[in-house]
């Protein structure tokens, strides 16, 4: 007869294993709702549309998640700290152009490197930000103001031209962002010799020159 920590170690590794399957499973349909939202947007993609990209039967993607409005919460609140982390960075004891030069490289990094996420954020935002509202009114925007407070007192301290702040960022999120949610555009406009990570070198060299010169103070040009 078997002791009882010989019949249970089988049923305890297979728990482990089904857990790991499990997590896989639930990243595999992430992944596939990534793409099928930033494709065709939230009400434009169907559950018969993620599961055929996960490689899975319907019932069994329900299993894990009970419709898109459960998958999109998912993404987004995974979405919510890439798309954060580079703000987040912005150093208010660094240097103020460096921390601008900084910020938008990152954001074009972000660009590069995430695009679908980018994409899937931007959708979201233009239907209203319906899964977004609580978290815009709180906790970003508390980020965003405290970053404001930051460049307004380097503004004052003369250390920045002048601007508003708000629309600084604004305007740093929507050219960045760009090539990311344009990118189709990008890629008929360009010419295909630039139409290759060298578009990022040079965004980022002009958006230095849009922002991180035009940012200098008078007494330092």
């Amino acid at each position: 007869m078997l002791g009882t920590s010989e019949t249970m170690k089988p049923r305890a590794q297979s728990t482990r294993r089904k857990t790991r399957i499990q997590r896989e499973n639930r990243e595999r349909i992430l992944e596939a709702a990534l793409d099928v939202f930033s494709s065709y947007g939230f009400r434009g993609a169907t559950v018969d549309q993620i599961a055929i990209a996960a490689g899975m039967s319907k019932p069994n993607l329900l299993y894990y998640f009970s419709g898109k409005e459960d998958m999109l919460q998912g993404l987004l609140d995974r979405l919510l700290d890439i798309w954060l982390a580079p703000l987040r960075k912005f150093d208010d004891r660094g240097e103020p152009l460096t921390e601008i030069r900084n910020y938008i490289k990152r954001k074009l990094d972000m660009a590069r490197d995430y695009p679908r996420e980018s994409r899937l954020f931007a959708s979201e935002i233009l239907q209203g930000a319906p899964h977004l509202k609580e978290l815009l009114g709180a906790e970003i925007k508390q980020l965003i103001d405290s970053k404001v407070d930051v460049i307004q007192k380097w503004m004052d301290q003369g250390k920045l031209a002048r601007c508003n702040p708000y629309h600084l960022l604004f305007s740093i999120w929507s050219t960045t962002q760009h090539y990311a949610d344009f990118d189709a555009q990008l890629k008929v406009l360009l010419p295909a010799e630039r139409y290759n990570d060298s578009r990022f070198e040079d965004a980022e060299q002009y958006l230095d020159l849009l922002f991180v010169q035009g940012l200098k103070p008078e007494n330092s040009k």
